[in-house]
């Protein structure tokens, strides 16, 4: 490999990455392993972002007609030289993604699924001049290119065309080949996630269910049939009657090393690029994932931040992931979930684990119905991932690393401004306490609030890190006033203030420090942050300012009680 190769951000594309001089972490060990132990049928259920769409590319490139054998130089795959003269370059491959398959409405979805199939039917037009097709066959053949044309009429002509549509083209080319096919259908399970969202379920699962069982069931033209999505969608729902599907799930050891970097990768990667000494860092923020019984980091993740530390060293770890998932299921999870199960969550953010009996085998039209389902799904989709099975189907969980706790800190942050902001004389009461220097009804109130919303506040973390929990709950109740300037870490005085509010109107400013006591002496904590605020000067950017009148507030919180203390002047 070449000195200061690029980073592969965003490239699923197996061939740029070899070809266009890109990193490249070797997991060709995958083709061995689905040639030494496939099923006719394989679904690897992985969440997003761990490396399915790089892997899928692999393999066709590696099955493919006219395969470059120069792409796999160097690599694990070409030790297995047995492997290489029998398989390499010896099939005909169909390779769709149905990753963008999704919209508002039914019939647009089927129309992106329609072109899909039809642009993949495009690549094989030697098909129209084979000598072994009949003119019938040639004829099936220029239907499946029809069938990504655009408007309502193709809509309601080519139902059945493309249900055939993937058994069709197997069958073709099979015959001109005389040699079966090899299918991979990546991210499976994406149109019945947007159907559900958008309310036409059922008819996308028909769809899918007459696609999938007519090129997957009882196809005699089919060698080899590899799916991966996020979660393993219930046979009932669109696999009826398939007996030959295998499925390799986050939670079976098989397969369990070519999905995501494991610690290996990860230091020879940070080796390559100097960056050892942010490995721990790393590690904390994107490690702590187990997939059958090999830990593993998030590739997307790991990439994203190296290539930010090459632009930047000082650069500080984020969340990647969470731009490129939909956290939906998070807030869906705190809207249904009850005391009991907000307690586990609690437990969770703050470290610790849960015992859940996990149901990999569901559909999507039943995710949201159960508070259990929803525990599964957290789990299939990466934001949970186990530290041990009880029986094989219950499972101890945790929150992997830091950056999913980021993820559902903000999710819960949100959620809890939506739901307080749903009784809005409470939190009109609660804002108003706070110019009238009524300490004791903000007291009361925050108390209150705190009792209902789920604590941040990890043993193991450091203390100001606790106090940026309570923080960031007073704030997102104070910026229910939209009348009042609020600032947060403001620089004022001799140091930057927790919170800062301006009431223009009656020439009010509000000074609040917030203090996290690990004994537990909430007075003590009060009276800590009011000498703070007078030590500091943190008045003194209101009195710029030009407010007259200043009050300063204390406010001490240990776990989901606080005290409130107030100075006027």
């Amino acid at each position: 490999m070449e000195k200061n190769v690029k980073l592969p951000i965003g490239i699923e594309d197996f061939e740029e990455i070899r070809t266009e001089g890109f990193y490249y972490v070797d997991k060709t060990g995958l083709i061995r392993e689905l040639l030494n132990n496939r099923g006719k049928v394989n679904l690897f259920t992985r969440p997003r972002r761990f490396g399915k769409s790089l892997n899928m590319s692999m393999l066709k490139y590696f099955f493919e007609y006219g395969c470059d054998a120069g792409l796999f130089v160097g690599l694990a795959i070409q030790k297995e030289q047995s492997l290489c003269e029998e398989h390499m370059g010896k099939y005909p491959v169909i390779s769709i993604s149905l990753k963008d398959v999704g919209d508002r409405s039914y019939e647009h979805a089927y129309s992106m699924l329609r072109s899909i199939i039809g642009n993949e039917a495009m690549r094989f037009q030697f098909l129209k001049e084979s000598s072994r097709l009949t003119g019938d066959e040639k004829r099936l053949y220029e239907q499946l290119i029809a069938i990504g044309g655009a408007g309502q009429s193709q809509f309601l002509m080519s139902n059945d065309t493309l249900a055939d549509s993937l058994s069709t083209l197997c069958k073709l080319l099979h015959k001109h080949y005389n040699q079966k096919v090899i299918l991979l259908i990546d991210e499976y399970d994406v149109p019945l996630d947007k159907a559900q969202h958008y309310g036409y379920y059922e008819e996308m699962v028909s769809s899918i269910r007459s696609l999938f069982s007519r090129a997957l069931k009882s196809n005699s033209s089919l060698h080899l049939a590899v799916l991966t999505g996020c979660l393993r969608i219930a046979k009932e729902s669109i696999f009826t009657g398939l007996n030959n599907l295998r499925v390799l799930s986050i939670a079976d050891v098989e397969y369990d090393e070519h999905f995501g970097f494991s610690d290996t990768e990860v230091r020879d990667m940070l080796h390559y690029y100097s960056l050892d000494h942010k490995y721990e860092l790393i590690k904390t923020w994107y490690d702590g994932y187990r997939f059958g019984n090999t830990d593993v980091y998030c590739p997307w993740d790991v990439i994203n931040y190296c290539a930010k530390l090459r632009a930047d060293p000082d650069a500080a770890p984020g969340a990647f992931w969470i731009n490129t998932s939909g956290n939906d299921i998070i807030r869906t999870f705190l809207s249904k979930a009850g005391p009991g199960a907000r307690r586990e969550l609690e437990c969770l953010i703050n470290g610790g684990t849960v015992n859940k009996r996990i149901h990999q085998e569901l559909t999507y039209w039943d995710i949201y119905k159960d508070i259990d389902n929803l525990w599964s799904v957290l789990f299939t989709t990466g934001y949970l991932t186990q530290c041990g099975s009880l029986d094989g189907r219950s499972f101890q969980l945790k929150i992997p690393n830091l950056e999913i706790r980021e993820i559902f800190a903000e999710q819960i942050y949100e959620w809890f401004r939506e739901e307080s902001r749903r009784d809005a004389p409470r939190l009109d009461a609660f804002c108003a306490a706070f110019p009238q220097a009524d300490a004791g009804t903000a007291e009361t109130l925050f108390t209150e609030y705190l009792k209902k919303t789920i604590s941040i506040r990890d043993t193991g973390v450091r203390k100001d890190r606790k106090e940026s929990f309570y923080h960031g709950i007073l704030l997102g109740l104070l910026s229910h006033r939209e009348d009042w300037i609020i600032s947060s870490n403001a620089e004022s005085g001799e140091g930057f203030s927790d919170i800062l509010i301006e009431i223009e109107e009656s020439d009010t400013g509000i000074v609040i420090e917030i203090k996290y006591p690990d004994d537990g002496n909430l007075e003590t904590g009060c009276r800590d942050a009011l000498a703070q605020i007078e030590e500091k000067g943190y008045a003194a950017r209101l009195l710029q300012n030009g407010m007259k009148n200043i009050i300063r507030y204390g406010i001490a919180c240990y776990k989901k009680t606080c005290k409130v203390i107030s100075l006027y002047s």
